[in-house]
């Protein structure tokens, strides 16, 4: 009896430690598996870290990665050379201790703080420009993408800094601007030196028969007071474009304006057999100098009626367009060819026998003033549309 006993014990304990065993050989298979899962993982990660590490330091751009502290981690090549960080270990460094490190960079480190405090208030991709003195005294500029990262629970993860030498492209900039101006002072000195050479010589030819004959006529005079007349309006239109003028802002209704425009021009108008027609029935209003604007349409409609020389039809429209007032002139002119619609709203540029080619100059200028825009859309044969948008309400 105590035999049988003994033996059930025993057939107990040796099933209880075959259990136990093929647990203990699961567990251990089960770790096995996890670590060759982790290991692998581990290889493709660092594999993966590599790669990057390689396009990081061969990339020609300034890429830096700072954690949510701001702290540097991880720079480039071009990076450590721009900043001279080749000997000073900046890992785990804020920009205001790279600062005190690197005393030349003081000023640019303090910049870059700055600017990645903005961006992590922004909370959002930034592009900006920046701008700071190398130790060869060459001004350096960049264009600068900023992308802050952050944990599921909104909490700062890291900031990447990716920047592009624009350098050369700013100075290739400031030489095509320099040239463009200077073709613009080219351009303006030849229109002056014909607008006024003009009235000159004429004045010129009078005074010279004048003191051949010895006589003055009244018919002479005459002639010589237009034409100085004429150089001083040549001098009053390049004054108003030259030097901002100062404008009586104020709420307007357009519409009022528009109408106040066509009963100036209504008698000329008669006289030209022209009709002029305004679809605008809602009160636009808009934040403007009234006079300089009443100067702008009466323009556009002196315009229109030359365009029509045997009369015609003038449309204005006004409507709203997205936070935009837009205004439209349209005449059943003969249209305005491709190569000289370019050329519209340029100094002493006109289609007019006797005009001087100033008026739409200057009133392109007041539109820009008033944040707005000018647009001309013509065809041969169809006429001409100008289209002015400004802004709504208040500026």
């Amino acid at each position: 009896m105590i035999f049988s006993i003994f033996y059930r014990n025993t057939n107990w304990f040796i099933e209880v430690t075959i259990f136990l065993l093929c647990l203990l050989l699961g567990m251990v298979l089960f770790l096995i598996y996890r670590y060759l899962f982790l290991y692998k993982k581990y290889c493709n990660l660092e594999e993966e870290e590599e790669k990057w590490s390689i396009l990081m330091q061969a990339t020609p751009d300034f890429i830096c990665f700072k954690d949510g502290e701001s702290r540097w981690r991880k720079v480039n090549e071009f990076g450590r050379k721009l900043y001279h960080l080749e000997n000073i270990d900046y890992y785990g460094k804020s920009d205001l201790e790279l600062a005190e490190l690197v005393p030349f960079f003081k000023e640019g480190f303090k910049t870059c703080y700055l600017s990645d405090e903005e961006v992590w208030n922004a909370g959002k991709l930034t592009r900006l420009e920046e701008s700071f003195v190398v130790p060869s005294g060459e001004l350096k500029s960049f264009d600068v993408i900023k992308i802050p990262l952050y944990y599921e629970n909104g909490s700062r993860k890291g900031l990447l800094t990716i920047g592009r030498d624009i350098t050369q492209q700013k100075v290739t900039e400031s030489i095509l601007i320099k040239r463009e101006k200077l073709s613009v002072v080219g351009e303006l000195a030849a229109g002056i030196a014909h607008e006024i050479r003009n009235p000159l010589t004429s004045i010129k030819g009078l005074t010279q028969l004048m003191h051949e004959s010895g006589n003055v006529t009244q018919e002479y005079a005459k002639v010589m007071v237009s034409e100085i007349d004429r150089i001083n309006q040549i001098a009053g239109g390049l004054l108003a474009l030259s030097k901002p003028q100062s404008r009586e802002m104020s709420t307007i209704i357009l519409n009022e304006i528009l109408q106040y425009a066509i009963n100036i021009m209504r008698s000329e108008a008669l006289l030209k057999d022209v009709q002029i027609v305004m679809a605008a029935n809602d009160q636009y209003k808009i934040e403007g100098d009234r006079n300089s604007l009443i100067q702008v349409f009466i323009n556009l409609l002196k315009n229109a009626m030359d365009a029509m020389p045997s009369g015609g039809l003038i449309n204005i429209s006004c409507q709203k367009v997205m936070d935009k007032i837009q205004v439209i002139v349209s005449d059943q002119g003969m249209g305005i060819p491709p190569e000289r619609l370019k050329k519209i709203g340029e100094p002493f540029f006109t289609l007019k026998e006797k005009g001087m080619g100033l008026g739409l100059t200057i009133s392109c200028k007041i539109i820009q003033d008033h944040k707005g825009s000018f647009e001309f859309r013509s065809q041969e044969g169809l006429g001409t549309d100008v289209v002015i948008k400004l802004p709504c309400g208040i500026l």
